[in-house]
């Protein structure tokens, strides 16, 4: 079966009630018949459930659903995006490791990385997104362990050879960890060019509606292995209602994002000579500078439109204000378009100079196309041009 299909057939097994959707395990434990098979459960001579924060069959189900779309061995699903990627570093790296990382990346990977790692005493280097492989060559240490990376990025919407860099990684035995969401696995697959583990705040789109939080990172099975032993300690499990909530909603991923993206390509398109705009990027456009990298490893150029307007932060301000349609939230991978300000919201924790080392600049709008009418959300955003 293909990606797609394993992942709407995949579900945990079917109870007597012969139920067509899977039921919801809402429990926080597990019983046993004897006391000799729970002794045994616990000692590891039998796999079974026994507590909801180390397993769930609402939450495995999903777990094997993103597998399946992103060809993984296996997997680990938290209560959201960064407590994947908090996981995916601390149970894989140790006082002393170095990290080498893009420094394009989500304003709270930043703070992770920069202000939490070196309390347990993990180095990092950030390398530019847009660097060459000799340059993440250069950037590599003795005591490297892991190069981390978004690709496309947020919100500057860069693209990162992934072939390139899994070359490199492999070259130097280092973990390759790839934060997927903005492709998603159905514009995307790391794995394939190469990637050990795959990450995805599951709350954009693969819930896709703006309703639950949650997180995955899958892979190989040793790493996944260890990140389960981590999470299973320090507890950021996914919970099992938001679980078979994103089940559910990787059913409609293909078919959603095919109508994200081309939705976003159409807006791309429409803005990207408009007299008020500086600069727009759009993977799938021939003017972006990786747009040939896009086309190799992209399947579609995903839902995110970033352009920076010419008035600067004030023109920001007044784009904002006069949207009509458009939802303000810091939120994106919605049913509804959704029109941010990343250096007051995303990445405000970023100084001004770290801002302007990846692109983040005060009139730089992204845009999270929905699935509204692409006529009307063009409407929305040219009209809220006018008045910048």
């Amino acid at each position: 079966m293909k990606p797609i299909t394993q992942a709407i057939r995949t579900r945990v097994e079917q109870t007597k009630e012969m139920e067509q959707s899977s039921p919801l395990f809402l429990t926080s434990s597990f019983c046993y018949t004897d006391a000799e098979t729970m002794r045994a459960v616990f000692a590891d001579e039998i796999d079974a459930n026994i507590y909801s924060r180390f397993s769930n069959p609402s939450v495995d189900e999903f777990i094997q659903r993103v597998c399946a779309l992103e060809t993984a061995e296996t997997g680990y699903a938290t209560a959201s995006g960064m407590s994947a990627v908090f996981a995916s570093f601390m149970a894989l790296m140790k006082q002393g490791d170095h990290l080498l990382s893009c420094s394009s990346i989500f304003g709270s990977t930043h703070t992770v990385i920069t202000k939490i790692l070196p309390k347990y005493g993990i180095e990092h280097t950030y390398v530019s997104a847009n660097a060459t492989a000799a340059e993440w060559e250069a950037a590599i240490q003795s005591n490297t362990k892991m190069i981390y990376l978004e690709t496309p990025t947020n919100p500057g919407l860069d693209i990162l050879d992934l072939e390139m860099i899994s070359n490199i990684a492999k070259k130097n035995n280092l973990l390759l960890n790839v934060d997927n969401c903005f492709a998603t696995p159905i514009g995307q697959q790391p794995i394939k060019y190469g990637a050990d583990l795959v990450i995805h705040s599951a709350t954009k789109w693969m819930d896709g509606q703006g309703r639950v939080l949650g997180g995955i990172v899958v892979g190989k099975e040793k790493l996944i292995h260890e990140i389960y032993l981590f999470c299973r300690s320090t507890g950021p499990a996914l919970s099992p209602f938001n679980a078979w909530v994103l089940s559910r909603s990787l059913e409609t991923l293909d078919v959603r994002m095919e109508r994200h993206a081309s939705n976003a390509l159409y807006i791309a398109q429409q803005l990207e000579n408009h007299l008020k705009i500086a600069s727009l990027k759009y993977p799938f456009l021939t003017s972006h500078p990786q747009y040939t990298i896009a086309k190799k490893q992209m399947y579609n150029g995903g839902g995110i439109v970033c352009f920076e307007l010419k008035g600067g932060i004030e023109a920001g301000r007044n784009f904002l204000n006069n949207l009509k349609l458009l939802s303000l939230t810091a939120n994106l991978g919605d049913t509804r378009t959704i029109a941010s300000h990343p250096a007051s919201t995303t990445h405000a924790k970023l100084s001004e100079a770290e801002r302007q080392a990846v692109n983040i600049t005060p009139g730089l709008i992204r845009i999270s196309v929905g699935l509204e009418h692409k006529d009307d959300i063009l409407e929305d955003i040219l009209q809220a041009l006018e008045k910048c």
